[in-house]
């Protein structure tokens, strides 16, 4: 499966170092950049040359450009999955972990970073004080993970677009900003073409995205990745009218609303297996059909959260939504 991941994604990113002839980043682009980001202009006086980011996804979107010459470093868990087998293990070798936690200020500086990617709740948290204002009152500029923006719902909702839009929303302003404006295109094209091929079972079923929690599960609204993944692939989310991105829900909704699959988001301490077993042995579920079933679908973390590899887990995820419809 690995090798297969790996190949699916190479064929939809021929732009992205699988063998291709790429344009190289500019070097020395003074010119400002501004950009649109959660719906805001930010000005960039110049091209980054030391990026620091946060977690998988985003850490894979600047490899997906070829950006790993220009980071110094990113900070990651260890339990996002196996990373041996994707197209940009180049990068993992090239760019340093700074840290298997998030990021924090004292990361940043160590690194002597002088710009920051990454998200709300992917890094970026009130709580701890590693925010985009933090940063900028050291001097660091930082880009916020679209798929992460707030929007005003409530002091922490975010998404503010489509989830697949906000992953090309993110490939194009950082093509832009970084002088990689082919190679931003011909990725998002390539994607394009890879979920359009994408055919949909003869029924959709229901799906419901299942990340963790046993007493409330955490699962994907209709603003996070998973949401769009699902009905890309041909399913409907039995959250999708839960105006939110990753949130928490009751296990009464999802009784209620019985899933014909559910999909388990593989990471942390808790392996699939053992959120399978959970799941088929709760209770509450019994009379669920996913679970009746036993119609379980597994997922990596990356392949959720918005990342180069959003089109390949619609490809998969597709495969299996037609072989049991």
């Amino acid at each position: 499966m690995r090798k297969l991941l790996a190949a699916a994604l190479c064929l939809a990113a021929t732009a992205t170092g699988c063998g291709a002839t790429v344009e190289s980043p500019e070097a020395a682009k003074s010119t400002a950049v501004t950009l649109t980001n959660c719906g805001r202009k930010v000005t960039y006086d110049k091209v980054p040359e030391r990026v620091v980011t946060n977690d998988v996804g985003i850490t894979e979107l600047m490899f997906a450009l070829g950006l790993e010459d220009r980071m110094a470093g990113f900070a990651m868990p260890d339990d996002k999955g196996d990373l041996t087998g994707v197209p940009w293990k180049d990068g993992y070798d090239k760019v340093k972990w700074l840290s298997k936690d998030q990021l924090t200020k004292e990361n940043v500086l160590d690194a002597r970073g002088d710009f920051v990617f990454a998200g709300w709740n992917y890094g970026f948290r009130d709580d701890n004080g590693f925010t985009p204002d933090a940063l900028k009152k050291l001097g660091i500029p930082s880009y916020v993970l679209t798929e992460s923006c707030r929007n005003g719902r409530t002091k922490t909702s975010r998404g503010i677009m489509p989830p697949l839009d906000a992953l090309y929303a993110d490939l194009t302003n950082l093509g832009k900003l970084f002088g990689v404006e082919k190679r931003a295109a011909a990725l998002i094209a390539g994607f394009k073409k890879q979920t359009a091929e994408v055919q949909a079972p003869a029924k959709k079923p229901k799906v419901f995205l299942y990340d963790s929690g046993q007493d409330q599960p955490f699962t994907s609204g209709r603003w996070a990745t998973p949401d769009e993944i699902i009905s890309r692939a041909g399913g409907v989310n039995v959250m999708h009218d839960v105006d939110d991105s990753w949130t928490t829900v009751g296990w009464e909704s999802v009784v209620e609303r019985n899933p014909d699959v559910i999909v388990v988001c593989d990471y942390g301490d808790v392996s699939a297996e053992q959120k399978k077993e959970f799941l088929l042995s709760y209770g509450p579920l019994r009379g669920v059909s996913a679970v009746k079933h036993k119609r379980i679908f597994v997922l990596d973390y990356v392949d959720l959260v918005e990342s180069p590899r959003n089109p390949s887990a619609i490809a998969r995820l597709g495969t299996y939504l037609r072989s049991v419809s």
